[in-house]
């Protein structure tokens, strides 16, 4: 035989690499701008003692985020990244931050940064820098400050941030998108804001995605319906990092073709404006659309006067006298 077994499983293993389907970015794929939004609440607790237990949930899930970081970045070289971080008192842009910021060693000895050893060096810097703005957020999360995190305050970030770098150096528009990793339950106080932030969004065409770890959030499930994103609930928080490269590192027009879990149920409840609680029959304000739970004469946002129902159309009548 002409052909000797080595180059028969040559052969056969070329044609087994030309018959298999490559994806990859080309050229002519528009640049993607991707803003995550991580929830500080459920990788620490605020706890001026924390275990090794704790520390080592905030190692991993940092670990998994940098992962799915690390991969959007290697879908193409024009890919730019924004990671803000959010708590109960402030909103921090963990990434991109001021030039001059350095790792020190003993950041990498305590945990907080990977080894970085034969690493890239655009991924060890940018995940160098993540971390050590992390920690900082992390210790000032100790000093007792308690409430749910500022998610309103995140989503006005990301769009401020969508809107000054949309268009790239080179003139081109890129596809803009939100991912919010969250797992704490929803404030109804921060209703009115962050239905503001998601008709933003709506109306720009920024899809918002939402990874919940642990409960629903009614607010991303209604943001994700309204601008076409995807809305997933991790069902174990071991889980994280597949489903953030399985569902969320595809752009929306990529997970046409993939077989991803089918919508979630949408809870379209309000936030009453009177008690800040979550409703599902209301009474609506005819100037203002403010919503209470309880009929008042006089709404609290417009100062509008109604009727008392069923002293509308009662009048005195007058006795006839002969």
């Amino acid at each position: 035989h002409p052909c000797g077994p080595a180059q028969q499983f040559t052969r056969r293993g070329a044609i087994s690499l030309v018959r298999r389907p490559v994806i990859m970015a080309t050229q002519g794929d528009p640049p993607s701008l991707l803003v995550v939004i991580a929830e500080l609440d459920p990788l620490y607790a605020l706890d001026n003692d924390a275990s090794d237990k704790e520390s080592s949930i905030l190692t991993t899930r940092l670990s998994n985020l940098l992962v799915f970081i690390n991969s959007y970045l290697m879908v193409s070289h024009e890919n730019r990244l924004a990671v803000i971080a959010t708590t109960a008192s402030q909103c921090t842009f963990l990434y991109p931050v001021e030039s001059g910021v350095t790792v020190s060693s003993t950041d990498r000895h305590r945990g907080f940064i990977p080894g970085t050893c034969g690493q890239y060096e655009v991924f060890e810097e940018i995940n160098g820098t993540i971390a050590r703005g992390l920690k900082a957020v992390v210790e000032e999360m100790k000093e007792g400050v308690t409430g749910r995190p500022l998610l309103a305050g995140a989503l006005a970030k990301s769009l401020c941030y969508i809107h000054k770098h949309m268009t790239t150096d080179k003139g081109k528009q890129a596809l803009s998108r939100i991912l919010v990793v969250k797992a704490s339950p929803d404030s109804p106080s921060q209703y009115m804001p962050t239905m503001n932030c998601i008709f933003a969004a709506q109306k720009n065409s920024i899809p918002i995605d939402a990874c919940l770890i642990s409960s629903d959030s009614g607010f991303l499930q209604q943001a994700c319906d309204l601008t076409g994103g995807t809305y997933i609930r991790v069902p174990e928080p071991k889980a994280l990092l597949q489903y953030l490269l399985w569902v969320f590192l595809p752009d929306h027009s990529s997970r046409q073709m993939l077989t991803i879990p089918p919508p979630h149920h949408v809870d379209y409840r309000a936030a009453c404006f009177c008690h800040r609680k979550l409703v599902e029959v209301g009474f609506v304000c005819s100037v203002c659309l403010s919503i209470f739970c309880q009929f008042n004469p006089i709404c609290s946002t417009c100062n509008t006067r109604f009727r008392v129902p069923g002293l509308a159309g009662s009048k005195a009548k007058k006795k006839k006298t002969a």
